[in-house]
């Protein structure tokens, strides 16, 4: 089994670098951890960068996960190629522009491309962001998934991922004690479906829903609260049509022998308990 240890860094391609760069510092409130002639990387918290943005196809998107030791990026090559999927072993010079020591690559069964990664820097600086979002850190991410049934058996099986809760067949996976990292969405593409990142209050999400609102930055769910991880939320549109999330208060769970998936129906109700209406398909039945 692929034991995964967290989400570590997601990478976008972008046909427009300046402008992302300019969303992702002035309305999303990353700090720039390096520039390069092709890429810009962001820090949200301890981590060396959590999101890069690099010129290219917007549906060139990758989500990377930190395995603990060396070994296990061997193991799991072996396990995934076991089970049928093809993998790819980086170059140094590519590991390299992924701060890491190493890592391979390959595609869920949707084709997500995805990333392992050993040893990704840490920063010796404190995240600043640009302006004060409340962000405490990168917290999981949204997976576009063309067949939930199979796309859970991947993860839990050939995977240590495990389901926290299901809205409608759509699997909230966690790794750890957070209740999930992973969210799958049904739907009909690969792809990421929205990026995650933490914020201290809800306040800091009702500050962030005015600040964009002014800035006419298109809202996609929210303000509500999530029926399953008790999080308070809010989802807007970046660049290349790319879904972001703040969201506060999501709940641990740390009794894995007490605790009981449930079941939520996949419509609105299954996604706010405040009464709030998405405006994506992913979110509706």
């Amino acid at each position: 089994m692929i034991r995964l240890q967290d989400v570590s860094y997601v990478r976008l391609g972008t046909r427009d670098l300046e402008g992302a760069t300019h969303f992702a510092t002035d309305y999303l409130g990353l700090e720039i951890a390096q520039r390069l002639k092709n890429a810009v990387y962001f820090k949200s918290d301890q981590r060396g960068h959590t999101l890069c943005y690099f010129e290219g196809s917007p549906d060139d998107q990758v989500a990377a996960f930190e395995v603990a030791e060396r070994r296990d990026l061997s193991s799991a090559a072996a396990e995934l190629e076991r089970s049928g999927h093809d993998v790819r072993i980086g170059t140094a010079e590519e590991a390299q522009l992924r701060q890491v020591r190493e890592f391979i690559g390959f595609k869920d069964p949707t084709g997500n491309k995805i990333e392992l990664v050993w040893r990704p820097e840490h920063s010796g600086t404190r995240y600043h962001g640009e302006r004060d979002a409340g962000i405490t850190g990168f917290s999981h991410i949204g997976l576009c998934t063309t067949d939930p049934v199979r796309d859970e058996a991947f993860w839990t099986q050939i995977c240590n991922a495990r389901v926290s809760d299901r809205i409608g067949d759509a699997a909230l996976l966690r790794i750890d004690e957070v209740h999930h990292t992973i969210a799958l969405f049904p739907t009909n593409r690969a792809g990421i479906q929205h990026i995650n990142h933490q914020v201290e209050s809800g306040d800091d999400v009702m500050r962030s829903y005015n600040f964009l609102s002014e800035r006419q930055v298109p809202m996609v769910f929210g303000p509500g609260r999530h029926p399953t991880s008790s999080a308070r939320f809010l989802y807007f549109e970046g660049p290349d049509g790319m879904v972001f999330e703040y969201s506060s208060g999501v709940r641990s769970i740390a009794d894995e022998l007490l605790y009981r998936e449930r079941q939520l129906p996949f419509d609105p109700k299954g996604f706010c308990e405040w009464g709030a209406k998405p405006e994506i398909k992913e979110f509706r039945s």
